[in-house]
């Protein structure tokens, strides 16, 4: 939108205070949502909206009504201590799936883990506590139940990955994935635990998720850790938030033991078994499904990945 119209249209919502918007960017690369910084001539803010299709895979049908979800996540944590590691919701527009939110001056975008093939004791820890906030969190009544991008979601985490025709072009990704990609597609016990594992995710639970807690949902200033992008939001198991988690970062690092370093400074007691089995289908979806990672590994250390997952997934 040009910024003379975007200028009018904001000032008709009355989110502007006397003031002129002088340019806008994209901040970074976004997935589900489109997402822009703002400036005017006296502060810099986000504009966040959903629209009805995944943003960078415009051919995928996606819930416009996600950013309500967004939206119910930030009413749910204002009382609570995660406040200060969120952008701040400035105004909300359920008309036009429109929410509008403070900038975060001098941001780093985490999904450089992914480019630096290492994380800190001290990142995983202060990541982890940062979790602990949301799944402390009491879920209100009437919280979003999600359904319809859950159920989104859910194909594209426990179901098509697995699929022997999915349409996904493995190869085009990298050479030789798609046949690395056969052997856990053919397997039925494989498949059978992840079906399981998938209609626990569809059920209802009583614990606040993030419901996509990875690198693309942190970022960093001053210092500190943000939590971002909480569109995923539902009432669920902690175990699914906690696998991810621990996913992508033996992603990052190729080291197993982030298991144990982020159940160390897990506050609650999950199942570990159930947290060791999302991570590793986790870690599968995301080497032989659609949503790819910026993750540089050859062909032989996706192969060393995809059996620790495989291990995690059917050993426990």
């Amino acid at each position: 939108m040009p910024v003379k119209e975007l200028q009018h249209f904001l000032s008709e919502l009355g989110w502007l205070s006397n003031e002129e918007v002088l340019s806008t960017r994209i901040p970074g690369e976004g997935n589900m949502n489109v997402v822009i910084q703002v400036t005017t001539d006296s502060r810099s803010f986000i504009l966040k909206q959903s629209r009805p299709y995944v943003n960078k895979y415009q051919q995928i049908a996606a819930p416009a009504e996600r950013i309500e979800t967004e939206y119910q996540f930030y009413q749910a944590t204002n009382n609570t201590a995660l406040k200060a590691s969120m952008p701040q919701l400035l105004a909300y527009s359920q008309e036009h799936y429109l929410m509008m939110l403070t900038y975060v001056e001098g941001f780093e975008d985490m999904t450089r883990l992914y480019a630096d093939g290492a994380v800190t004791a001290g990142e995983v820890a202060d990541l982890t506590k940062l979790l602990n906030e949301v799944h402390l969190a009491a879920v209100p009544a009437g919280y979003p139940e999600n359904r319809e991008l859950r159920q989104l979601n859910h194909q594209h985490i426990f179901v098509l990955p697995f699929l022997q025709d999915n349409g996904f072009e493995l190869d085009d990704v990298q050479t030789g994935l798609q046949a690395l990609s056969q052997p856990y597609k053919a397997d039925a016990a494989l498949k059978e635990k992840i079906d399981h594992l998938g209609q626990l995710y569809l059920s209802s639970g009583d614990i606040l998720l993030h419901g996509d807690y990875y690198p693309g949902s942190w970022m960093r200033a001053d210092g500190r850790f943000y939590v971002i992008d909480t569109e995923f939001s539902f009432s669920g198991f902690r175990e699914f938030d906690i696998g991810v988690m621990i996913a992508h970062l033996i992603m990052v690092t190729s080291d197993k033991s982030m298991l144990e370093q982020v159940l160390r400074h897990t506050t609650a007691d999950p199942d570990v078994e159930l947290v060791q089995q999302i991570a590793g289908v986790e870690i599968m979806r995301r080497l032989i499904g659609l949503a790819q990672l910026p993750l540089t590994r050859t062909l032989d250390e996706k192969r060393q990945l995809l059996q620790l997952a495989y291990q995690l997934i059917m050993s426990s």
